[in-house]
């Protein structure tokens, strides 16, 4: 479901974009106004275009595959420092039992010494 939305988000990125950049700006009847014509610059534009009627729909499905996958990225199921955060008397790992303590080695009986040889 994600690979889905982001495929659809980064459609509609292109998408608007592309849509903007086809749009005239406000400016563009700027000139306009020296030229003597009768359109208003800040006045009433009229009904609004198609492009910019598609550049609204497109922007809010951007934000809505925007939150979706702040949402969706920010509630994932694992993580990797999700065991770091409890604390180590929670943690359950198996306890050995110590092996009984050995008796010390005796000591290695020695070699009677041999008496000195006289010469």
């Amino acid at each position: 479901m994600q690979i889905l939305v982001t495929i659809l988000h980064v459609i509609v990125c292109i998408v608007l974009i592309l849509v903007v950049l086809l749009q005239a700006g406000k400016g563009a009847n700027m000139g306009a106004v020296f030229g003597g014509s009768s359109q208003t610059i800040f006045g009433s534009s009229g009904p609004g275009t198609f492009l910019g009627k598609m550049t609204t729909g497109v922007a809010i499905i951007f934000m809505l595959t925007s939150f979706s996958l702040s949402y969706t990225a920010s509630h994932k199921g694992t993580s990797l420092m999700e065991g770091a955060s409890r604390p180590a008397a929670q943690k359950t790992a198996p306890v050995q039992q110590p092996a009984a303590p050995s008796a010390p080695a005796a000591p290695a009986p020695q070699a009677p010494a041999a008496p000195p040889t006289a010469k």
